[in-house]
């Protein structure tokens, strides 16, 4: 595990503020923050994945191919 500083502006204290007002450690806080934050950009990219796929006729094309092949297998 590694220490990393980082140096706060006025705004960032407040939020700090905010997050830690329950109790919580600042470390914790910050750590969380950073947890937060790389989920919401793995799901934005995830989302611009999903919508560039959405968009793709070849991909739509294919999804329909597999679909139409599912729907043969069925057993009922």
């Amino acid at each position: 595990m590694g220490t990393t500083t980082v140096r706060l502006d006025a705004e960032m204290e407040k939020a700090l503020a905010v997050l830690t007002a329950g109790g919580e450690t600042k470390s914790s806080a910050i750590r969380g923050a950073i947890l937060d934050a790389a989920r919401r950009r793995q799901e934005a990219k995830l989302r611009a994945e999903a919508a560039a796929l959405r968009e793709d006729p070849e991909d739509r094309a294919e999804a329909q191919r597999v679909l139409g092949a599912m729907e043969s297998l069925r057993a009922w």
